[in-house]
């Protein structure tokens, strides 16, 4: 599967700062000096609707976090799944009498374009679940005969009882992660399982639900939480930088995903942090497909909202915040770029490296982009009222929101 058209990024003058964020599994702060190459792992879409703002912002702190490394003089090895074979994809395909794959297809098409009009950093790899299949088979047949695993009516269970760590990522209790469990794609209450947490590796084929050869395990297909592993382990290995995802996925997703990567290779941890994005909604209310109340990227696109407008929009909360989205949020973000894109477009200003290096400072404390656009906002502001005379700052400044934000003046 192929990802989308790589935005250029600009150099600046100097060099980055190394990155402090927040880390679930640790509630705290973090440094993080991943070495020459920083190594990613973003959760991606199940493609059965088109890109909403909540994925966008996910998306969006993911982003930042590559931009800062590229800032640093790093390389970065992103790497990003689509879950295109699932339950909600194969509900969603059978209400609108379509077929599944068609679906997946679409969706994931149009996920690209957004991406790419909002200039997000694209994944070396990107990879759908259906042709990572031929490697996820392996991983759940080493689990099962190292007795991480058991078969339960031919479908195949991970055992949380495994995973000494098994909990370090959420931090949640036994209780929280049953009710997690069941509203988030658990199955807590089937009879038989040793522990109802245990979360499913394999589920063998049933009729009208497509299937592949499992080899041993029989036809099926993957459980959710498994195909990140096969995909990860395979691009990444163990203890790469950073597993990423919105808040939603700390648990079961993650929890699960570190203690089937641990199980299966006895190595601690699987990520060395975990990085969430908040939740964006809409009416009161999170901004989900299974409650309809979504704004689409795809819609803003083509009422003529300027992508650069809807990244601006999202850059104005950080990261981590759960926040509410209003076309007051789009009027604040319009004005911002209109302001921006007016400075900048003098021919001198006043100088900028300065703002450059409190960008800088802004992004690598947690991500803090707020800080970020206040800094510019300050420089623009000078630079509309009074001007300057030095002729580099205004493509400083353009360069720097490019660069570090992905906002294109």
């Amino acid at each position: 599967m192929h990802a989308w058209p790589a935005p250029e990024v600009p150099a600046l003058p100097g060099r980055g700062r190394d990155l402090r964020i927040h880390d679930t599994a640790t509630g705290g702060l973090v440094t993080l000096d991943p070495g020459p190459v920083a190594r990613i792992y973003v959760c991606g879409i199940t493609p059965y609707d088109a890109t909403h703002l909540g994925h966008a912002a996910t998306y969006n702190a993911f982003d930042l976090v590559q931009r800062v490394w590229l800032d640093t003089q790093r390389q970065v090895h992103y790497v990003q799944n689509v879950t295109d074979v699932d339950d909600p994809l194969l509900e969603r395909a059978v209400r609108d009498g379509i077929d599944w794959t068609g679906l997946a297809e679409r969706e994931t098409a149009l996920f690209r374009e957004d991406m790419a009009a909002l200039r997000m950093l694209a994944p070396q790899h990107y990879i759908g679940v259906v042709e990572a299949i031929p490697g996820i088979v392996p991983v759940v047949e080493r689990l099962r005969d190292a007795g991480a695993a058991y078969e339960l009516d031919g479908d195949i269970y991970f055992s949380v009882a495994a995973d000494a760590h098994f909990g370090a990522v959420s931090g949640l209790d036994a209780a929280a992660m049953r009710l997690l469990s069941a509203e988030r794609g658990g199955d807590p209450e089937r009879p038989g399982k040793k522990n109802p947490l245990d979360a499913l590796l394999w589920r063998a084929a049933r009729d009208g639900e497509p299937s592949w050869d499992g080899g041993s395990l029989g036809p099926g297909r993957p459980g959710w939480h498994i195909e990140c592993v096969a995909i990860a382990l395979d691009h990444l290995g163990m203890g790469f930088d950073v597993q990423g995802g919105g808040s939603d996925l700390a648990f079961p997703h993650h929890e699960m995903g570190a203690s089937h990567a641990q199980s299966l290779t006895g190595e601690f941890p699987f990520a060395k942090a975990y990085v969430h994005a908040g939740m964006v909604a809409l009416d009161g209310e999170k901004m989900s497909k299974s409650k309809g109340n979504l704004v689409f990227v795809s819609d803003l696109r083509k009422d003529g909202v300027d992508p650069a407008a809807i990244r601006l929009a999202l850059l104005a909360h950080h990261y981590r915040s759960d926040w509410e989205w209003t076309s007051g949020v789009l009027d604040e973000a319009v004005d911002r770029l209109e302001r921006w894109r007016a400075a900048v477009s003098r021919p001198d200003g006043p100088p900028a490296l300065a703002l450059v290096e409190e960008v800088r400072e802004a992004l690598a404390h947690d991500l803090d982009a707020p800080a970020a656009l206040a800094a510019v906002d300050r420089w623009a502001a000078l630079q509309n009222e009074r001007g300057g005379t030095d002729t580099g700052a205004p493509g400083v400044v353009s360069r720097t929101a490019d660069a570090l934000l992905g906002v294109a003046l």
